[in-house]
């Protein structure tokens, strides 16, 4: 993610550099000012369509957020609303709570286990549910139940919402194709005028080429957060985990 952004912001400066420099051993008579104008104008435009695209993650990021303090909220709901209904569905519920959190804990540790965490965390949705649909059989009117059934509908609802939200919303690409020519068409005129200028600092260059980058790994890594390049802070989720377990997480 930063390897790529880094060459796709050097290799055109330099060929723009080289180019210059051959206009330049040409004998070619440049006026500099109508190019240093475009340039700035190709930068603006590309600093524009950066802070476009980081404003989309942004917000992403931020609903990600959200979704986890709603998320955090319904879980303890529903392990309290548990003691409003009889056995064995009081029992079983707090117990798919908690696997639920600790599934939630072991993809903050580790990130590789998505998959197996999505698709568990789905089938204790689904016997949770299944447990409101037995409930609502045997007495609709009950205001425990009902309290009972909205935590459950409310789990459900912030897991789908957070598997749209994290897996299924991305960059279009027509946004990330287009981020992609726009850079490689300024740096190829900011190298093109260094070469003319006759004043090479490859320090500057690098030193260009590594914050541009840096800002576009930031965008792509926000894109993606599955890679878990970039987390969330979880300190709620570990405050929950600790108060249905009654002591604290372990790391190992």
């Amino acid at each position: 993610m930063f390897l790529i952004p880094l060459l796709s912001v050097l290799i055109p400066v330099w060929l723009g550099q080289r180019y210059g420099l051959y206009v330049i051993k040409r004998g070619r008579k440049i006026v500099e000012e109508p190019i240093s104008t475009a340039v700035s104008a190709a930068l603006a435009l590309f600093a524009f369509m950066l802070a476009f695209t980081f404003q989309i993650v942004g917000n992403r990021y931020d609903k990600r957020k959200q979704l986890l303090v709603d998320e955090i909220s319904n879980l303890r709901t529903t392990y309290l609303y548990a003691g409003l209904v009889p056995e064995p569905i009081r029992s079983n519920t707090r117990k798919a709570v908690i696997d639920y959190v600790d599934l939630r804990i072991k993809l903050y540790l580790d990130p590789s286990t998505v998959r197996e965490v999505r698709n568990r965390s789905q089938q204790i949705l689904d016997s949770l549910w299944s447990y409101s649909e037995t409930l609502a059989a045997q007495d609709r009117s009950s205001e425990a139940y009902s309290l009972y059934m909205g935590s459950i509908n409310d789990m459900v609802s912030s897991f789908n919402q957070r598997v749209m939200v994290t897996f299924q919303i991305r960059l279009p690409d027509t946004i990330l194709y287009v981020l992609s020519i726009v850079a490689f068409i300024s740096m190829l005129a900011l190298g093109y005028q260094f070469g003319i200028s006759g004043s090479v600092n490859f320090l500057v260059v690098a030193l260009l080429g590594v914050t541009f980058s840096a800002v576009m790994w930031l965008v792509f890594a926000l894109d993606r957060p599955e890679e878990g390049l970039i987390k969330l802070h979880t300190a709620p989720l570990k405050t929950l985990y600790e108060q249905l377990h009654g002591y604290p997480i372990s790391t190992k």
